[in-house]
């Protein structure tokens, strides 16, 4: 068992949030070094190919490469299935490394915590388009398949299918994850015991959610450079306006404030983090992550989602605007689902608060011991 001393995507767009390294931190989209407790996670690293995998786009590829990262130990129940195993899925721009973060993992993996590794065997898959999976920087470029979340769904089901792993205990998705437990939910109900999703709605992704990734989107695409996505080197404007709309869509007003208070520290904030980000970014996987969310649809089927499922947003996420009203009416649509809204305090981190467990600790603790199957 070991861990990949590569450099990690650390969260979150706006998309993937923020996995924080340190508590007063902005979202992070592109590269950084992994913090220094990444090493004490013993995560084992597996691949698994799928030959001709079709997109629901009608396009294929001849294989599907999906990376992931695993911690524990299988169990099995009488039955001979397996039951202790948590689907842990990461935001869009980030990877199976964004949820080893210490806000996250030190709080959730260690003893007594609510997904122990010494009790859970908790599965870390890099998405399609993401991480080590298959993406379209590995070659194809703008011609990689235009995968959506039905894909990914679709795509970590198979994976889990060639991994012997028939049951889960728990899926938690956190932004783009979070969107994906609902499909997971529809589309294998059963499958799983019950379902915790952080920071999203169950809706299309429409109004000034699309319009950033739209902008975003054509900001690159509008680039003399990128050369209908055969760039020679990467387009550096393009990227540059797009992440300087994912910082701030996926950031908090409060934080940031308390973060860069002076008119220096604001636009030197902005400047190092540009300088460090566009260059580590490539704008093909930027444009593909952000698009995959075109046809996310749950909420006509929200009804077949029969597991319990804690869903939390923060009053905070510029994403998900509470005032929108959405979150409250869509619970009703699911039997056993239940919504908190955390309200704005010194811990959130807008968006990014689903990567920040203390916060939501003591929620999911209650949620896992009320759905603990009974034997």
């Amino acid at each position: 068992m070991h861990v990949r001393k590569t450099l990690l995507i650390a969260a979150s767009l706006l998309l993937s949030a923020t996995a924080f390294s340190q508590p007063t931190s902005a979202p992070v989209l592109a590269t950084s070094q992994p913090p220094a407790d990444y090493e004490s996670w013993p995560t084992t690293e597996g691949t698994t190919i799928l030959s001709n995998f079709h997109f629901g786009s009608g396009e294929t590829l001849p294989q599907l490469k999906l990376h992931y990262l695993t911690l524990g130990t299988k169990r099995y129940d009488k039955a001979g299935r397996v039951s202790n195993a948590v689907l842990l899925l990461h935001g869009t721009g980030g990877n199976a490394h964004s949820l080893l973060v210490p806000a996250f993992s030190n709080v959730l993996f260690a003893g007594t915590s609510p997904l122990d590794i010494s009790k859970y065997y908790l599965i870390l898959p890099d998405d399609i388009g993401h991480g080590d999976s298959s993406k379209p920087s590995d070659g194809l470029h703008a011609h990689f398949p235009a995968y959506d979340y039905d894909d990914m769904v679709r795509s970590q089901k198979m994976m889990l299918d060639e991994m012997k792993v028939d049951h889960l205990r728990l899926i938690l998705g956190t932004s783009m994850g979070c969107m994906e437990s609902f499909v997971w939910g529809e589309t294998y109900p059963g499958f799983s015991d019950a379902l915790a999703s952080l920071a999203c709605l169950p809706v299309p992704i429409a109004g000034r959610n699309r319009m950033m990734r739209h902008m975003a989107i054509q900001a690159i695409k509008q680039d003399p450079a990128w050369m209908d996505g055969e760039y020679k080197s990467q387009p550096a404007q393009g990227l540059r306006t797009a992440l300087e709309m994912i910082l701030i869509m996926g950031s908090s007003p409060l934080q940031m404030q308390k973060l860069a208070p002076t008119r220096e520290e604001a636009e030197q904030y902005a400047d190092k983090y540009l300088k460090q980000r566009t260059p580590v970014t490539d704008a093909n996987d930027l444009i593909f992550a952000l698009n995959a969310s075109r046809n996310y649809d749950p909420g006509q089927h929200l009804d077949k989602i029969t597991a319990p499922v804690l869903w939390i947003n923060s009053a905070d996420d510029y994403i998900n605007p509470p005032e929108l009203g959405i979150a409250e009416k869509m619970v009703k649509k699911m039997p056993n689902a239940h919504f908190i809204l955390l309200p704005i305090s010194d811990d959130t981190r807008g968006h990014g608060t689903h990567t920040v467990a203390t916060v939501w600790l003591d929620f999911l603790a209650n949620f896992m011991r009320d759905t603990e199957p009974k034997l």
